[in-house]
C-alpha cells in the first residue's frame, strides 16, 4: 500500500452530525495502541498485536500521512478511518485504486459511527479525488463489515480465499460528476421536446 499522493493534509476537520473526523495527534497513541491489541477488534484481522510491542513500536503521532482519519466522538478517539492507494494488491482488480478501511473501538459498536463517519471520508475523498472508485476487503464472515460495505454503495467485484477464510472485494464507483449528470438531463430534454 502507499499514500495517496499530493493532497493537502490534514485537511480541516470534516464534522458530521455527531462525530469530527481529523489527522490523528499525539493524544491519540493511547487509544491506538488500544485498538491494535484489541481481540474484539482484530477478530477478522488475524487477531490483536501484543501490547508491549506496540508501546515500543507505535510512534508518538501514529498513522500520520494522507487518507488516516482519527474518528472523534466528544473530543476522544473512537476509531480509525484509512484511505489508501493499492498499487499492489491481491486482487488485480483493487490494484491502482483507492482501498477504504476502518477500525471502531468496541464501545463505539452498534451505534451507526462507522457509517456515518466513512460517509464522511469517502465525501472527502470524491472532492479531492473527483472521479475514482474505492474498494473495500472484509472477510464474508463479518457479518457488520458486510452490512456496513452495503450501505456505503459497495457492490460485490469477487470473493476469494486468503488468510485462512473467504474474503470479499467490493467497489464503490465514483459519484456520478453533478455537470455530467446536469447536461444528460438537458439532452434528454431538448431529444424529447423534438
Amino acid at each position: 500500500m502507499s499514500d495517496l499522493g499530493s493532497v493537502a493534509w490534514p485537511p480541516e476537520p470534516i464534522r458530521t452530525e455527531r462525530l469530527v473526523l481529523r489527522g490523528p495527534e499525539a493524544r491519540d497513541r493511547a487509544a491506538f495502541i488500544e485498538l491494535l491489541a484489541s481481540p474484539e477488534v482484530h477478530t477478522y484481522l488475524g487477531g490483536p498485536r501484543p501490547r508491549d510491542a506496540l508501546e515500543r513500536e507505535v510512534p508518538a503521532v501514529p498513522e500520520r500521512w494522507p487518507g488516516s482519519f482519527v474518528v472523534e466522538l466528544d473530543g476522544a478517539m473512537i476509531g480509525h478511518i484509512l484511505l489508501r492507494r493499492a498499487k499492489e494488491h491481491r486482487r488485480p482488480a483493487a490494484a491502482g485504486k483507492a482501498d477504504l478501511g476502518y477500525l471502531f473501538l468496541p464501545r463505539a459498536w452498534g451505534y451507526g459511527y462507522a457509517a456515518e463517519a466513512c460517509t464522511a471520508a469517502l465525501g472527502w475523498f470524491d472532492g479531492a479525488f473527483p472521479g475514482e472508485p474505492v474498494v473495500l476487503a472484509t472477510q464474508t464472515a463479518n457479518a457488520a463489515s458486510m452490512r456496513l460495505a452495503a450501505k456505503l454503495g459497495f457492490t460485490e467485484v469477487e470473493r476469494f480465499h486468503a488468510w485462512d477464510a473467504e474474503q470479499w472485494l467490493g467497489l464503490r464507483p465514483p459519484p456520478p460528476d453533478p455537470q455530467a449528470v446536469r447536461a444528460r438531463a438537458l439532452t434528454s430534454r431538448h431529444r424529447t421536446a423534438r
